[in-house]
C-alpha cells in the first residue's frame, strides 16, 4: 500500500455532530487534479451535545471524540504528514476546554489538528461542493447545516464571493427546542422563527448577489434529501430537496409527541435526535432566501480541505493571497516588509532546527509576519504593534487556521517592545522566529537599502549570540544603542543575549 502512497491524500473533519475521514487518490488529468475516494469513515460523536452550560465538553463526549479519533489515527498510520489535513469546527471553536481536547486528539490521531474559523469553514465547504456538482453559468449558493453552525456561501466557479457562518446547527437547535426528543407545534414554530431571525441578518446581501443554482452540502442536507426520496415527499427528484417536500415532512413530524414515535422511511437512528432541529433550520433557509429547490451533494468540508491541501502543494496557497490582500488594504510599505522578511529568514536559517518540516512552515509564517508587522500603522503609530496583532488575531483570514492566526498575532505583538507578557505565556514556542524578526526589524530601522555587514547569529541555551563587526558598530551608534537595549530586554526574561563585536 505504501509504495503508492505518494498519490494519496487524507482529510479529517471534526464536526459538531459527526467526525469524518476521507482518503482519496489525487489523479492528474488534462483539465486539472481530480480526487477519487478510496476510503471513508464516519462516526456519530455528537460533540455539541456534550457541551454543558459552562461551555465545557463533558467526560462522555470527550471520550467519544478521542475514541473515534484514535480509530482514524490507526487508519492513517504511515501517511506523509504533508498529505493530511485535519480541521475542527464550531464546537471546538467555542468549548472552553478545546485546547486540552485538541492536544489529546493530536496524540490520538498522530497529526496536527487546526481549529478553523467559521468563515474559513465556509470557504472550504464551497470549494468542496463546487468541485463535486455540475457547473453552471453564474453564481451558485451553497448552504451547509452542521451540528453547531450553518455556513452560507455565494460563489462563481470555484471562487467564493460572499461567506457567512451563523451559530445555528442541527444539534444545538434540537437540544434547545426539542429537549429529550419532545415535539410539539409551538416548539417547532419557535425553532423556525429563531433560525429565521438569524438568517434575516445576512439575507439581503446574499439575495442581492443572486444565484442560478442552490446546493445543500453534507450531513443535514443529505439526511433530509434521503428522507424526501424514501417517503416520496413532494415528488422531488432524487438528490433534491423542495420547499413542498419540507412542509410535508414537517406535517408528519408534528403528528408525533416524541422523536422516537416517528416512523418515516429512511430515518436513521443516528440522525433521529438531531433531525427536528435540522428540519427547522432548513425550512427557515428556504423561507428567508426564497428557495424552492436545492440540489444536494455529499461533498463538503472534508472534500474542500483536500482540494485546498492540493492547492498548497501546487503553490496555490490561499494564505499567500490573504496576506497580499491585507498588504493592499492596509497600505503596507512593501520595500520595508521585503527588507525585514529577507533578513529575518536569513537569521532563522542560521539557527538550529529539530524538525525540518516545521522549519518549512515557520519560514512561511515568518515571511507573513514580516509582511504584516506594520499593518497597525493604519490605526496609529503609538502601540502600532498591538494594533497589528489585534487585526491578525481577529480578522477573517481565508486559508489560516485559528492556530495560524494566533501564532501570527503573537509574532506581531512581540516584534518590538517589551517581552514580559510573552515570557509568561507557556504556550509560546516560536522564540527563534521572534528573535529573528526583532533583530531584522531593528537592523532595518533606517528603512533604506543600506549595506549591512555580515551578521552571524547563534543559539546558546535559552538565549542568543549576535556576532557583528566592531568597526561597523562604531560608525552606527544608534544601532549599537538599540542592540544593547534589546539585549537588556531579553536578559530581563531570562534569555541571555550576547552582542559579540569582532
Amino acid at each position: 500500500m505504501f509504495a503508492e502512497s505518494d498519490a494519496l491524500v487524507a482529510s479529517v473533519d471534526l464536526g459538531s455532530n459527526s467526525f469524518r475521514m476521507l482518503i482519496a487518490r489525487a489523479v492528474k488529468t488534462h483539465s486539472g487534479t481530480q480526487l477519487r475516494a478510496i476510503d471513508t469513515m464516519r462516526e456519530s460523536v455528537r460533540l455539541a451535545a456534550g457541551l454543558n452550560h459552562e461551555k465545557l465538553l463533558g467526560y462522555e463526549a470527550y471520550e467519544r471524540g478521542l475514541s473515534a479519533i484514535g480509530r482514524f489515527g490507526e487508519r492513517l498510520r504511515g501517511f506523509d504528514p504533508n498529505r493530511i489535513r485535519a480541521v475542527a469546527t464550531n464546537t471546538l471553536r467555542v468549548a472552553r476546554n478545546s485546547a486540552e481536547f485538541i492536544k489529546d486528539a493530536e496524540r490520538a490521531l498522530g497529526f496536527p489538528i487546526e481549529v478553523i474559523a467559521g468563515v474559513e469553514e465556509a470557504r472550504l465547504i464551497y470549494i468542496g461542493a463546487a468541485h463535486e456538482v455540475s457547473p453552471v453559468q453564474g453564481n451558485r449558493l451553497v448552504v451547509d447545516i452542521g451540528g453547531g453552525s450553518t455556513e452560507f456561501i455565494v460563489g462563481e466557479g470555484y471562487e467564493p464571493k460572499l461567506m457567512e457562518s451563523l451559530y445555528i446547527g442541527c444539534v444545538s437547535h434540537s437540544m434547545r427546542f426539542f429537549p429529550k426528543g419532545e415535539i410539539d407545534a409551538h416548539a417547532f414554530k419557535e425553532a423556525e422563527l429563531s433560525a429565521r431571525r438569524e438568517i434575516q441578518v445576512i439575507a439581503e446581501p446574499f439575495i442581492k448577489q443572486g444565484w442560478k443554482q442552490v446546493i445543500g452540502s453534507s450531513g443535514t442536507a443529505r439526511a433530509l434529501a434521503d428522507l424526501v426520496a424514501e417517503a416520496n415527499y413532494g415528488n422531488a427528484p432524487k438528490g433534491f430537496i423542495t420547499k413542498s417536500a419540507l412542509v410535508q415532512m414537517k406535517r408528519d413530524l408534528l403528528q408525533c409527541n416524541h422523536i422516537n414515535q416517528v416512523q418515516i422511511p429512511g430515518l436513521k437512528d443516528d440522525r433521529r435526535a438531531v433531525w427536528p432541529g435540522g428540519l427547522a433550520i432548513m425550512l427557515a433557509v428556504f423561507e428567508e432566501l426564497n428557495i424552492e429547490s436545492m440540489e444536494v451533494t455529499d461533498a463538503a468540508l472534508r472534500v474542500g480541505v483536500l482540494y485546498d491541501l492540493l492547492g498548497r502543494s501546487q503553490h496555490h496557497d490561499m494564505r499567500f493571497v490573504t496576506v497580499e490582500q491585507f498588504m493592499v488594504r492596509y497600505a503596507v510599505d512593501r520595500q520595508q516588509a521585503q527588507r525585514v522578511g529577507s533578513l529575518a529568514a536569513e537569521f532563522l536559517s542560521q539557527l538550529p532546527s529539530v524538525d525540518a518540516e516545521a522549519r518549512s512552515n515557520n519560514v512561511m509564517l515568518l515571511g507573513w509576519a514580516a509582511n504584516l508587522h506594520e499593518i497597525g500603522l493604519s490605526i496609529s503609530h503609538n502601540s502600532y504593534h498591538k494594533h497589528s496583532a489585534y487585526i491578525a488575531g481577529n480578522a477573517d483570514m481565508p486559508g489560516f487556521s485559528k492556530n495560524d492566526q494566533q501564532r501570527l498575532a503573537t509574532l506581531l505583538v512581540g516584534h518590538t517592545g517589551k517581552l514580559g507578557k510573552l515570557a509568561s505565556n507557556t504556550d509560546f514556542l516560536d522564540w527563534r522566529m521572534l528573535f529573528s524578526l526583532r533583530l531584522a526589524q531593528l537592523l532595518c530601522r533606517g528603512r533604506i537599502d543600506s549595506r549591512l555587514p555580515q551578521v552571524n547569529v547563534f543559539e546558546k541555551g535559552p538565549g542568543f549570540i549576535i556576532q557583528i563587526s566592531k568597526a561597523w558598530i562604531e560608525n552606527h551608534p544608534l544601532t549599537e544603542f538599540s542592540l544593547r537595549k534589546e539585549a537588556a530586554e531579553w536578559e530581563r526574561i531570562g534569555r541571555p543575549y550576547v552582542l559579540d563585536l569582532i
